[in-house]
C-alpha cells in the first residue's frame, strides 16, 4: 500500500472536536486540516453526544459519521469506507474500536493520538488526593496497564510531550519506532509581538476548560489559597477566570470584591489573553503540555505556573515565566506563599515580564514550528505504510496484545450487544 494511491482516513474520536475550547479540540483540528490539506478523503466519526461549541468538520470537507460502541453496526460501516489509515483519538477509543479495525481492515495503519498520558495524569491525581509524592507503583495502575496496551497494539503512537516520549520508552520499554513526539503544530507566521505593552495590560487571567478536572483544581487552588495572598499585595488586581462548561460550584465562586472574577466561556480566547498582563496556572497534577501556556506565549503573556505546568514545553529553552513545585507535600503553605511572591514579582517588574515575554516567543518559534512537525509526521506515515509488515513484525509485544484483545475485546463486545437485545 502507498500513500499516494490510497488516502482514506477514518478518525474515531472520543470526542467531538471544540478547538475554542480545549487544547485536545486544538491539537485535532490541526491534525485533521493537515490531512485535508494533503488531498486525503477524511471521516470523523465518534460515539460522543456534540457539544455546543462543536466545530462544524463538514465546511473543512470532512465527513461526519455518529457510530455506536458495542454494535457490529460498525464492522459494515468500517467495511463499507475501508480505510487505509485510521486515528483513534485517546486510548479508550482503540481498546473499544481496534479489534473491529484490525479484524476487517487489516492492512490499514493503526495511529493512536495520545493527546496526553491519562495513566499519568491519573497517577498524579491520586497521589495529590492522598497527600503524598508520585511513586513508580503509581505508573503501574490499571489505567496504565489498559494505555499502554493500547499504545503497543497500533503501529504508530503521537505524544505530545518529550516528558511522555521518554517515560514511555524507558520506563515501560516502548519501543521507539512506535512512537512519534508530535506537539502543538502552530503558525509561526502568526507569531508576531503583541500590540499591548506592559503599561497597556492589568489584571491576572487564568483559562481552562472546566470539565478538565486539573483545571477545577487549579481554580479552586487560586480560589481559597493563592488569590487572597496576591490581593494583600495587589488589592486593586483582578483575576478573571475563563473557561468553557463553567458549572454550578464554579460560577459560584464569583466574588466582585475580592476580585475574583469567574467569566465562563470566551469568545476569543486570544483578545482576553492578550488584554491581561499575567496568566496564572497553578497546575498541582496533569500530563501532556498546557494548551492554555501555549495560548499565552503566543500572546505575549508572561505567566506564573507549576512544574507540571511546563513540563514537556521548553525543551531546554528558558521558561516564559516563572515557576513553583506545587507538589512538596511536606511545605504546602511556603510553596503557595512562593507561588503568590512569583505572581506578584511578575506583575510589578517590567524588565522581568519583558524577558519572560520573549522568552515565550522563542519557544512557539523553537518547539511548535507547524511546518516542521508536520514534514516528521507525514514522512514517518510514508515510512510506515511502505513497510508495514516488517514494522509490525518488530513489535512482537504488540502482536501479542492485538491476539489477545481479539479475544477478549470481542467477547465481551459481542456479549454486551447480545445482552442490549
Amino acid at each position: 500500500m502507498s500513500i499516494e494511491n490510497s488516502k482514506k482516513l477514518l478518525v474515531l474520536g472520543y470526542v467531538w472536536p471544540e478547538p475554542n475550547s480545549s487544547a485536545a479540540g486544538r491539537h485535532m483540528l490541526s491534525l485533521l486540516t493537515l490531512f485535508v490539506q494533503q488531498g486525503w478523503q477524511v471521516t470523523f466519526a465518534s460515539p460522543a453526544l456534540q457539544g455546543e461549541h462543536k466545530v462544524d468538520l463538514t465546511e473543512l470537507g470532512i465527513d461526519e459519521q455518529a457510530v455506536t460502541i458495542n454494535c457490529s453496526s460498525f464492522d459494515d460501516f468500517v467495511n463499507e469506507l475501508n480505510p487505509s489509515i485510521v486515528l483513534f483519538d485517546r486510548f479508550m477509543l482503540e481498546e473499544q474500536f481496534g479489534w473491529r479495525v484490525a479484524k476487517h481492515c487489516p492492512d490499514a495503519l493503526r495511529i493512536l493520538d495520545t493527546e496526553d498520558l491519562h495513566s499519568l495524569r491519573h497517577a498524579r491525581h491520586q497521589a495529590l488526593k492522598q497527600n503524598r509524592p508520585l511513586t513508580p507503583a503509581d505508573l503501574s495502575s490499571d489505567v496504565a496497564k489498559r494505555e499502554i496496551a493500547a499504545i503497543f497494539r497500533c503501529d504508530l503512537s503521537l505524544i505530545i510531550s518529550d516528558y511522555e516520549f521518554e517515560l514511555l520508552k524507558n520506563h515501560y520499554s516502548v519501543p521507539e519506532h512506535i512512537l512519534l513526539h508530535c506537539p502543538f503544530m502552530l503558525d509561526l507566521q502568526n507569531v508576531t509581538p503583541s500590540a499591548n505593552s506592559f503599561l497597556d495590560r492589568q489584571h491576572f487571567i487564568s483559562i481552562g476548560n472546566f470539565r478538565h478536572e486539573p483545571n477545577w483544581d487549579a481554580v479552586l487552588f487560586l480560589k481559597q489559597t493563592i488569590w487572597p495572598l496576591i490581593r494583600k499585595q495587589l488589592p486593586q488586581a483582578e483575576l478573571h477566570i475563563y473557561g468553557a462548561y463553567p458549572p454550578p460550584k464554579a460560577t459560584q465562586l464569583h466574588n466582585p470584591k475580592q476580585g475574583f472574577l469567574v467569566k465562563g466561556w470566551a469568545e476569543d480566547a486570544k483578545q482576553v489573553m492578550q488584554q491581561a498582563r499575567v496568566c496564572l496556572a497553578p497546575l498541582r497534577f496533569g500530563a501532556g503540555i498546557k494548551g492554555k501556556l501555549a495560548e499565552a506565549m503566543f500572546c505575549g503573556t508572561p505567566n506564573v505556573t507549576t512544574n507540571i505546568g511546563s513540563e514537556g514545553m521548553n525543551m531546554g529553552l528558558d521558561w516564559s515565566g516563572l515557576t513553583t513545585d506545587l507538589t512538596q507535600f511536606d511545605n504546602q503553605e511556603n510553596s503557595a506563599s512562593d507561588f503568590a511572591k512569583h505572581a506578584v514579582q511578575l506583575y510589578q517588574n517590567e524588565a522581568l515580564w519583558q524577558q519572560k515575554q520573549q522568552h515565550g516567543y522563542q519557544i512557539i518559534k523553537t518547539n511548535f514550528n507547524k511546518e516542521e512537525i508536520q514534514t516528521t509526521l507525514l514522512a514517518r506515515i510514508v515510512d510506515i505504510q511502505h513497510n508495514l509488515n516488517n514494522h509490525r513484525s518488530n513489535n512482537f509485544i504488540g502482536q501479542m496484545l492485538q491476539h489477545h484483545q481479539l479475544k477478549s475485546t470481542q467477547y465481551m463486545a459481542q456479549w454486551i450487544e447480545a445482552k442490549n437485545r
